[in-house]
Formats: structure tokens, C-alpha cells, sequence
């Protein structure tokens, strides 16, 4: 029996969260009856929860559950193996694979609060050192993992993130007569959201009609200088703040965008670029962490603080259509080169390799 921590169906959708749902519905395809997806009590994703069959353990929830309620539950059933793929495990139960997706809040801290840094500080190495092996989503985050926590490389194994199949191009005629650029950002300081918004006023000179759509929580947490921001950009008339929006608007927005703009720091893999190209939108991305790695020569890559750089990228998708098509091309063929069917077999490889009746 191999169980699957599944505490991540009580947590806010993030690509964490996505992460592990859509390759815990490949598992359960895969695997059959051979996998059972436990978690808390306090589910919030109903839905897949029914799809994947989970039981619900223990009494406790969050950080307690994982760390008491889930070991006690695994050694009444034989201390089987357990994967975890939400970054967080329990300590003291060895028989594990773990995920840790990056280490942003090591490298920026200032997106979280104290008290999420200091919790994370004492776990993660504790959780990477009593596990057997270790997944992570990209080349750029096994580095970093490898050469902060000193972890031996052939421990980890990247397992990539992919797109949902229900993105796809969608034509809407009223977003179709709209001239938007697109951005998908929560307010934090890894995000570099700022940049969108200047190089985006920049090419608004050069580019007449010109709007910004953001998607993402406009809540600045604790990353106070974002507020005066927040407030500029409620008065901007060319400015729409969309909030959170279900998938199924996301691809409209997604499939009729002038151009996505992602000018992150800091991803440790930055799923929205392949959702804005599995629905044809030309990508503008920063080249730091592991954007380049996930985009290659399918976007066009900007330095992160150059506003100049990803203001002219507009402007030339703005007005020149043989790139823009080039570009919608392009990321469809990258788009290609991501599987969660792909990335589910290797996890059971893995898997095979710690367990010979699997």
C-alpha cells in the first residue's frame, strides 16, 4: 500500500496545491486501489477529494495533524511508504518521499510572515534529511536545495509541473475587441509585480487603448511598501484588478490577452507561463530563476529590472503579428514538452526503486 499525504485538499489553490492534485489524480489512475489519499478533517476541495476517494484521519488539522495524527495513522497500517508533495512532512516518520518545491522563503523572505519563516526554517531540513528521496519541480530548485541544505544530488529527482488539459485557446468576442495585456501576480516581493505595472505605462505611450488586467489577491500581507501601489493602481482607469477567478474565466482572459506578462524574481517553476501558452497567448517573462529553464526560446525573456526591456517587448507584440504568431507557435510546442501523465510514471519509477512489489 503506498499512502499519499493529502493535507493539501484543505489548502488555498496555489501551484503547490495544483501540483499535487493533478498528480495524485494520475496516481489514482495509475495505481488503483494500490494508493489511498488521507487528510484532515477540514477539506476544502470537495470535489477532487471525492475523485481521489480520500479518508479523512485523526482528529487534529494543519501542521499538528501532519506531524502526530498521520504517523500514528501510518504505523497502525504497517509504517508503509508515504509521499508528500506539498513541501511539508512529518519529521519523525522515515519511510517518506517529500517534495519541496523551493526555497523562496529562504531567498525571500519578506513574502511571508515570521512565523511561517521560522516554522519552515526548523522543518524543511529536518524534513529533507529523514526522507528518502526527495522531489522537487525543477533543475534551478534541486540546485538551490542541493547547495543550501547539502543534499546529495542523487537524491533528488525533479518531477515537472504541466497544464491542465482544460487549457486551451477560447475566443470571446467581447474580451476579443479588448487591447490587454495580462498578468497573473499576488502582491509579494518575489513576484516583482511593479515591473508589470511600469513597463506597462511605458508602452501604453506607443500603444493606443492599452489595459492591464491583473488576476491574483490584491492583498499586500506583510509586504507593506505595496500599498501605495495597491492604491495607484485602483485609480487607474486603465487598470483592472479581476481578484481571484475560477480556471474556466482564466483561460478567456488567458486566450484573448494581447500579450501575458510575468516579470517574477523567483519561481521555482511558474506555471501560469504554460497556461498562457496552452491558450495561445504570447509570453513575456523575466530570465531569473527557473523561467528560463521552463520557457527557453518559446517567450521573450526580459532582465527582471529593466522596465525599458519589457516595455519594448510589448510594443513589438503590439505591433508586429508575424511575432506574435511566432511566439503563440512557440508555446504551444513548449507547452509539449510537459506532461502530468509523464512526470506521474516517473514518480512511480521512483517509487518501484524503494518498493519492489510496485
Amino acid at each position: 500500500m503506498i499512502i499519499i499525504n493529502a493535507r493539501f485538499l484543505t489548502q488555498k489553490l496555489t501551484g503547490v496545491q495544483r501540483f499535487a492534485i493533478e498528480l495524485c489524480l494520475q496516481m489514482k489512475e495509475r495505481f488503483g486501489g494500490d494508493v489511498q489519499f488521507v487528510a484532515p478533517y477540514n477539506i476544502i476541495h470537495t470535489e477532487i477529494a471525492e475523485q481521489l476517494g480520500a479518508v479523512v484521519i485523526g482528529k487534529k488539522k494543519g501542521h499538528l495533524w501532519e506531524q502526530i495524527d498521520l504517523p500514528i495513522y501510518l504505523k497502525t497500517k504497517g509504517s508503509p511508504i508515504l509521499i508528500c508533495l506539498g513541501n511539508t512532512a512529518p519529521v519523525f516518520y522515515h519511510n517518506k518521499i517529500s517534495t519541496l518545491h523551493d526555497i523562496m522563503f529562504i531567498r525571500y523572505p519578506k513574502t511571508f510572515s515570521f512565523k511561517f519563516r521560522m516554522l519552515y526554517r526548523i522543518l524543511i531540513p529536518r524534513v529533507l534529511h529523514t526522507s528518502k528521496h526527495i522531489f522537487t519541480v525543477s533543475d534551478f530548485s534541486k540546485k538551490e536545495i542541493c547547495d543550501y541544505y547539502n543534499v546529495n544530488p542523487n537524491k533528488v529527482a525533479i518531477i515537472y509541473n504541466a497544464v491542465n488539459g482544460m487549457f486551451h485557446h477560447i475566443t470571446d468576442n467581447v474580451l476579443g475587441k479588448e487591447k490587454y495585456l495580462i498578468t497573473v501576480s499576488s502582491f509579494k516581493e518575489n513576484k516583482n509585480f511593479i515591473m508589470a505595472y511600469k513597463a506597462f505605462k511605458l508602452a501604453q505611450k506607443y500603444v493606443e487603448g492599452l489595459k492591464l488586467y491583473i488576476i491574483g489577491d490584491v492583498k499586500t500581507g506583510s509586504f507593506n511598501n505595496m500599498d501605495v501601489l495597491v492604491s495607484q493602481l485602483q485609480q487607474d482607469k486603465d487598470v483592472v484588478l479581476l481578484g481571484r477567478v475560477a480556471d474556466t474565466e482564466l483561460i478567456k482572459f488567458y486566450s484573448n490577452a494581447m500579450a501575458f506578462v510575468f516579470p517574477s524574481f523567483y519561481e521555482g517553476f511558474g506555471i501560469p507561463v504554460l497556461e498562457a501558452q496552452a491558450c495561445g497567448c504570447p509570453v513575456i517573462s523575466s530570465d531569473s530563476s527557473a523561467l528560463l529553464e521552463v520557457l527557453g526560446d518559446s517567450a521573450i525573456l526580459c532582465n527582471s529590472n529593466k522596465e525599458n526591456d519589457f516595455a519594448k517587448a510589448i510594443i513589438k507584440i503590439a505591433q508586429d503579428k508575424i511575432m506574435s504568431e511566432y511566439l503563440v507557435r512557440r508555446g504551444y510546442e513548449n507547452v509539449k514538452r510537459f506532461s502530468w501523465g509523464r512526470s506521474a510514471e516517473y514518480i512511480r519509477d521512483i517509487i518501484k526503486s524503494y518498493d519492489d512489489e510496485y
